[in-house]
């Protein structure tokens, strides 16, 4: 089943998102090459692709696991939480519609 995981971000955190980044990104390629990522960014904090010093004001995921525990376990475990980035992470289940 597909679940979201929605991420806040703790106000200005953009430098410890930034130093931790390439860990999460590696957890994301795993589910990736495992064909079961559907989509995962942040939010810039400001209407902008690319935000610059203004940050992001958490990120979302959406991606397939065997449970809502095994969802929440592999939220739990993102380098951005182990490194305070998140304030708070709430994982969904999801159903796709479309496209």
């Amino acid at each position: 089943m597909l679940y979201a995981i929605l991420a806040e971000d703790v106000p200005n955190s953009l430098e410890a998102r930034l130093k931790t980044r390439p860990a999460h990104l590696a957890r994301l390629d795993i589910l990736k090459a495992q064909g079961r990522l559907i989509l995962a960014g942040p939010h810039p904090a400001i209407d902008a692709t690319e935000p610059g010093a203004a940050g992001f004001t958490g990120s979302l995921i959406v991606a397939e696991f065997s449970s809502l525990d095994e969802a929440n376990t592999w939220a739990a475990a993102d380098p951005y939480q182990q490194a305070g980035v998140y304030t708070q992470v709430t994982v969904k289940p999801f159903k796709k519609v479309l496209p």
